[in-house]
This record gives C-alpha cells, structure tokens and sequence, in this order.
C-alpha cells in the first residue's frame, strides 16, 4: 500500500513539475527545503522536549490509580497565529495541539485516544471562538462516590491549571460537569452563533440587513460553501435561525465598527465566510438582494460562480448551546430524573486571570489601530486640502473581500461555475481506493 501511494504520488508530481520553468522550479525547491528545515527543527525541540520532561519527572504518571470524569470545557482563542484549530500533521501551530499537550503535560490526560475527547466544531486557519467547547474525560481528585453524587466543590480547577501551561491567546473560561460519559460536545450542541466583525466603509447596512433575512430558513446552502465532497459530504441542507447586523459604537463614519451574528444549528465547511462575501456585494450595490435566493434555488443553479471568501481573521464562534436531555436517554429510554447537565463553573481567581490576560492584549491591539487611525485622520485631511474636490475614501471593506481589484465588476452569475454535486460525486466515484470521512462543521 504504502508502495502504491508513493507511486500515485510520484504520477501525479512528475507532469506537474516538468511542466515548470527553470526559475519556477529553483523557486518550489527552496521553498520546500525551508519547509523541511522547518520541520527538523521542530521534531529536534519536540524531542529534546520530551527528553527534559521525562529526566525531569522521572517516573510516568500512573493514571491506573485515578479516576476520570466526564466534562464539558469551554475556552476561548484568538485564532489570528495558527493554523486552525484541528491538529494537523505538517504544522504543531494548531490550537487543538496546544490544548491537548497542555493536558498531557497537566496529567490531566493520557493521551487523546483514552480520552473519550470530541471537539464542538473546528475553525479554520486564524479564525478565532469565543466559545469553543469540547467534551472529554479528565482525571479527577474524587472518588467515583462522590462524582456520582455531583460533587465539584472539590474538584481540581481545571481552567487555571491549564491556564499555566497554555498560550496567551488560549484561556479555559469554564467547565461542566456531565452525567452521561457518551454526552458529545459536538453531536449534542443544539445550536451555535457565529459572529464576523467589520467596518461600514462603503457599505449600505440597511440593505445589508433587509438581504440577510432571505437566508433564514432551512436551505441549500451548496453554493454559499465549499463542496466537501471528497470527505464525504454530499448533503448541503442547513437550517439557519436567525441573522442580524449589530452596531457596536456610535461612530457616525465610514470607521464604525459592525457585527454580523447568524445563529445556526450547524454550518458548513466555509459558509459564513461565503455568505459574508455575498452581503458584502449587496451592500456595495455591486449585487442585487436577490441574488441569495437565486444562488439557493439549486434547481436553477446547480453550479456555484466563481467568487473570493471574504478573510477569516473577522470571524469567531461566539456562542454554543447545548441540549439537556433531563433523565432521558439518548433512545428515548427512561433512566432517572436527573438531568446530564448542570451549569457553567467557574472561578473567580481564574475570570480574573484570564480578564487581565484578555485586557492586556486587547490593549496592545487598540494602540496600534489608534494609531493607524490617527495617522489616517491626518492623511485624510491633507488630501482633502490638496484635493478638495475629491471624493471621500470609503475602501475599508475590500481587504475583508480578500481578491486583486478589478477595473470593472463582473457580476456573479455571468462568471466561470464550478462543477456541480453530481459532477463531483462522479470524480470522486472514480477514485474507489479513496477513502472517506465525516467532515466537521465550520
């Protein structure tokens, strides 16, 4: 198998390769050596960090002689620095790594595969979540008597011992005890809410808004995300409950500063940032509203036109939601009258922490754009000196479109589709040795 991989590998490379030039090629292979130095001076730190760790811990934890309980961790990160949030196997700069070696380190863990661990949803690269949660089974100081009784008066304080080995920009807010071990932070959240922050800059926030409501709704949402199919996502149906664009200050200008908040039960693999795209046009006047029900009429339009997600720093999961099952079993089955979930704990020394944390950076953040908007305002001015006839600059919003400026607009259905479902599902129906997974929410 392993033969037969390198193979297709090498089929697949060789065409690619010969078809470039002399300087294209020199360019490829400087830059996958970088990579590789890269690499190799990860695994050399991996290494030599867990040799000091095991010299200085001398013996394993024993695990065997601890119990477990089953909980609910909800966290924040400032996602802008790493490469999403699901570990991957080419970068260590994910903010599932970070959390899971920091629980391995704490032994609050022994590893991910014992740990009965399910994530809420992943975040792409530099997306960030105010309230990410997963669920897992982490070692306790109790007996299992008394975590069956409820106890966590006693428990270990979970988000501050993780809060010592953690980043910065990853702080545990609170946790959950819960009653059922198979209780699944990501089958059983019942909604979730996300949020894209942005400026008015040129855009029309009324329209914006009045468009945004013709996407409430259970809806086909294939052409407003990344077709998935490879990974075995061939149902695009997603049920959107709410969607409103909120202020955050009084700032009458084109620098007032806007949230988005579009509540959903799950979403798919890019569809906030493709929809945000889509409002961005028609609050540019550069579409009509009406091209949200003419992209969600898949009859009509079984192929999406081609156009840029707007950029991913903006973006965060704001809030989850879960369900409580209160005594009833995941089949209907009737086991007690004590419901799986509790509330929220948490600690105030811990809150304190991690608002102090939160207010340092978010210092450090608010220099630099006072600063870039204080050199802007005198910019402006002197332009307007200059140029007194000139129009007002209102071009805030196109670095959040994230595509190369176009002299004219081509509007979205005149431009080049892609391949529909069924085209794809038959590409991927080629490839039998193929195999599928069950891709996660956005």
């Amino acid at each position: 198998m392993e033969n037969s991989s390198e193979d297709k590998l090498t089929s697949k490379l060789k065409p690619e390769l010969e078809a470039l030039d002399k300087e294209a090629l020199i360019d490829r292979v400087i830059r996958l050596e970088k990579h590789l130095q890269q690499v190799k001076n990860l695994n050399k730190k991996l290494q030599e960090g867990e040799v000091a760790k095991k010299e200085k811990s001398g013996r394993p934890f024993d695990f065997s002689k601890t119990t477990k309980r089953h909980i609910l961790l909800r966290f924040y990160y400032l996602g802008w620095d790493y490469q999403g949030y699901a570990s991957q196997e080419d970068s260590m700069e994910t903010i599932e790594q970070y959390l899971l070696s920091a629980m391995t380190r704490v032994c609050l863990i022994k590893d991910r595969e014992t740990a009965n661990y399910q994530r809420c949803g992943r975040t792409d690269k530099g997306v960030s979540a105010f309230s990410q949660v997963v669920s897992i089974d982490l070692r306790s100081k109790l007996s299992s008597e008394e975590i069956e009784k409820g106890n966590f008066q006693d428990e270990i304080n979970y988000c501050a011992l993780l809060n010592r080995v953690l980043p910065k920009e990853i702080r545990c807010v609170s946790w959950m005890p819960v009653r059922n071990p198979l209780y699944s932070s990501r089958f059983d959240c019942k909604q979730r809410t996300y949020r894209y922050f942005f400026p008015r800059g040129d855009l029309d926030i009324k329209r914006m808004q009045e468009a945004s409501q013709l996407l409430v709704g259970c809806h086909d949402f294939r052409n407003f995300c990344k077709m998935d199919v490879a990974n075995g996502v061939t149902m695009f149906i997603r049920n959107i409950l709410s969607v409103n664009i909120v202020p955050m200050n009084e700032e009458e200008s084109s620098y007032q500063m806007f949230f988005i908040e579009i509540v959903g039960q799950a979403f798919l693999y890019h569809q906030i940032r493709n929809i945000m795209t889509i409002l961005f046009l028609i609050g540019q006047h550069l579409e009509e509203p009406e091209i949200i029900p003419e992209l969600l009429d898949i009859t009509k339009n079984p192929c999406k036109p081609n156009y840029h997600l707007a950029h991913y720093v903006p973006l965060n999961l704001y809030d989850v939601e879960y369900k409580d099952f209160s005594g009833e079993g995941k089949n209907d089955e009737k086991i007690d009258e004590t419901p799986d979930l509790t509330e929220w704990i948490y600690d105030e020394s811990n809150l304190q922490e991690v608002i102090e944390t939160l207010q340092g950076q978010w210092t450090i953040e608010n220099v630099k754009a006072s600063m870039m908007k204080s050199m802007l305002n005198d910019l402006t001015r002197l332009y307007h000196t200059k140029f007194p006839e000139a129009k007002e600059i209102k071009d805030q919003i196109f670095v959040l479109r994230d595509e190369k400026r176009a002299k004219t607009y081509k509007p979205l259905m005149e431009r080049q589709k892609g391949a529909s479902l069924e085209q794809r599902l038959e590409t991927v129906n080629k490839k039998p040795d193929r195999k599928r997974k069950i891709c996660d929410v956005e």
